[in-house]
C-alpha cells in the first residue's frame, strides 16, 4: 500500500518509518490493493501524537494514538485503524453472504407424446376411450430457508477503560475511539459498561 508520511515539529526515525510501513502494509492486506494511506506525526505540549488515515475504495478509516513516546502513539493509531479495518471487512463479508429472494419458478405443462400412427389403425370413432384426460400439472418451487451466518470472533483486549471515567467521559472516549463497547469505572467505585445498541443509541449497564 502506497504511505505518505508527514512530520510536523518533529523528527521520524528510520525505525519508526519502518515499523509505520509494517502496519499499514498489515491494514492494506485487510483492505485490498486499492487501499493507500497516510502517516502524520506531530507534537502537542510534549505529547507525541500520531494521526492515521486510511483511504479504500468505498470507505475511509481515520485514526489517532496519543502517548508520550512516539513509538507507542504509532502502535495505538495503527492498531485503531487496523480494528476499523477488519470491522469494515466483516461488513462486507456479511452483506456478500445474505440470501437472495428467489423467484418462484413454474414448470411448463406436462403432457404426454402423441401415438404413431398405423397403416391399419382403426379410426377415432371406432376406438374406446382409454384413460382418463389428459391435464396440466403445474410444478412449483418453494423459497429456500435464510442462511445462517456464522459469527466472526474478534478478539479484543482495548475495550477496558485505564482509568476512571465519569459517564460522560466515558461517552466521549467511546466516540473518539469509535468504540462499539466500553467497560469502565466510574470515580465512586462502580462498574459499568457502555455499549451501542444497533438503533445507534448508547445504553448503560450497571455491573453488580
Amino acid at each position: 500500500m502506497e504511505v505518505e508520511f508527514t512530520a510536523r515539529g518533529v523528527r521520524i526515525s528510520k525505525a519508526l518509518r519502518a515499523q509505520a510501513e509494517d502496519g499499514m502494509e498489515r491494514i492494506g492486506r485487510i483492505l485490498g490493493r486499492a487501499a493507500h494511506g497516510s502517516v502524520t506525526f506531530s507534537e502537542q505540549r510534549h505529547l507525541q501524537i500520531v494521526e492515521v488515515t486510511v483511504q479504500a475504495r468505498t470507505q475511509k478509516l481515520a485514526a489517532t494514538g496519543k502517548a508520550t513516546e512516539q513509538e507507542a502513539a504509532l502502535r495505538q493509531a495503527l492498531a485503531h485503524a487496523e480494528h476499523q479495518a477488519r470491522r469494515y471487512r466483516d461488513r462486507k463479508i456479511v452483506t456478500k453472504r445474505l440470501p437472495k429472494e428467489e423467484k418462484v419458478l413454474t414448470a411448463p405443462p406436462v403432457t404426454r407424446p402423441k401415438a404413431r400412427a398405423t397403416p391399419d389403425a382403426e379410426p377415432a370413432e371406432a376406438r374406446p376411450a382409454r384413460g382418463k384426460a389428459r391435464a396440466s400439472i403445474a410444478v412449483h418451487s418453494f423459497p429456500a430457508q435464510a442462511t445462517l451466518v456464522e459469527p466472526h470472533v474478534i478478539r479484543n483486549g482495548e475495550c477496558f477503560a485505564l482509568r476512571p471515567l465519569t459517564i460522560e467521559e466515558a461517552v466521549k472516549d467511546a466516540e473518539f475511539r469509535d468504540r462499539d463497547l466500553l467497560i469502565f469505572r466510574h470515580p465512586s467505585g462502580e462498574m459499568y459498561v457502555l455499549h451501542r445498541r444497533r438503533d445507534g443509541q448508547m445504553e448503560l449497564v450497571e455491573i453488580p
